[in-house]
């Protein structure tokens, strides 16, 4: 199977001479880790078997959050430990920006990434305190999406939120209608008013033109039932990155071809790229260093922890729901040590032993249950 990193190696030191004026630090360490992924450059350990005397190398992957290589596993963890959602029915709100802010976000994405989900998040928080809705607040888990189906740019944030809420009182409501949460014109308005508030603040309001502000902010609001599907969708987004290995079709000296879903069609079809062109969509959606993708707001943010216990525990016994143990324990932690091969002959596990001079890695009152019209 051809690999992102197989073509990285091929072509990345041509696309560095190239770009190398316009090329982000970030960029440029994704390049090179991928690169060095699974090479002797980072080292590794020798695989014998003591039955069949059979012995290959495994070498240290790069661990880049970017490598579809070492994010191919983090999808079924990262799933794992979201399972237990609350019993009640689930929504997927998805906030969308003009494409005429997109250049701007080209130009600050740590700032405007940030503010994306602070201007959404509260927008939604807020319409849903209103009493005609659910009156109280609610919980959100949200993941940063930036890519399309053919990795252009397209920024955007996914959120998950339960049909629950808590009221200023502490009481616990649920939405009786697992058709509709908020409607989305008024959010769509709120949320258009709040991130100009903040780009003002940033003083970069004067880089929009003025249009942007004229015209109807997308946002999207559907009942995904249990939740359990929706988190399938996310998982992905959350580790696996823009691409993965397995839709790369054929690469060349001259070109890259990929598949992906048509949107609309839901048909099969293929995007054929320059290797350069191909390496510039791949990148543009590598994040700023340490920016976290993933965020939790109002009662799924981690100091409302205790909170969430309470109402979960109240909702398997006020609805007779049998639900998952541990689904508010804390997440646990993937290992960190090399994967243990089996022998290709016998099956049985074999001994690792570290390659020579390897190479250093960057690496309150219970509440009452309640329920909304």
């Amino acid at each position: 199977m051809i690999t992102i990193a197989d073509i990285v190696r091929r072509h990345a030191a041509a696309y560095r001479d190239r770009f190398r004026s316009r090329l982000l630090p970030s960029h440029d360490h994704a390049l090179r880790a991928m690169e060095r992924c699974r090479t002797p450059a980072l080292g590794g350990h020798i695989a014998t078997c003591r039955t069949c005397a059979v012995t290959h190398y495994v070498y240290h992957s790069c661990r880049h959050r970017h490598c579809p290589t070492c994010q191919q596993d983090r999808t079924q963890t990262w799933l794992a430990q979201h399972q237990a959602l609350l019993p009640v029915p689930y929504f997927l709100v998805t906030f969308t920006v003009p494409a005429t802010l997109r250049d701007l976000f080209r130009q600050h994405q740590r700032q405007l990434y940030t503010l994306l989900f602070r201007a959404s998040a509260t927008a939604l928080q807020q319409l849903a305190a209103d009493p005609r809705f659910l009156g109280g607040q609610i919980g959100l888990l949200g993941v940063l999406q930036t890519w399309t189906r053919d990795l252009h740019y397209h920024p955007h944030i996914h959120y998950l939120v339960p049909a629950v809420g808590q009221l200023p009182d502490g009481q616990v409501v649920v939405k009786a209608s697992a058709a509709f949460l908020v409607p989305v014109k008024p959010l769509g308005i709120l949320f258009r008013a709040k991130f100009r508030a903040a780009l003002r603040q940033l003083k970069l309001a004067g880089h929009v033109p003025s249009e942007t502000w004229m015209q109807a902010w997308v946002v999207d609001c559907r009942p995904v039932g249990d939740g359990h599907a929706a988190l399938k969708y996310l998982a992905p987004y959350v580790a696996r990155g823009p691409l993965s290995n397995n839709r790369i079709v054929t690469a060349t000296d001259d070109t890259v071809t990929f598949w992906y879903r048509d949107g609309t069609t839901k048909r099969r079809r293929t995007c054929t790229l320059s290797p350069h062109e191909f390496l510039r969509r791949f990148l543009q959606h590598v994040l700023p260093t340490g920016f976290v993708k993933v965020r939790r707001f109002g009662l799924f943010s981690p100091r409302n922890r205790h909170l969430l216990r309470q109402i979960r525990a109240l909702l398997v016994l006020t609805r007779g729901v049998l639900e998952h143990s541990g689904g508010d324990a804390d997440p646990p932690v993937a290992a960190r040590g090399p994967h243990v091969p089996t022998c290709p002959v016998c099956g049985r596990a074999m001994e690792l032993r570290p390659l020579p001079s390897p190479c250093s890695r960057s690496p309150p009152a219970v509440p009452v249950l309640t329920t909304a019209a």
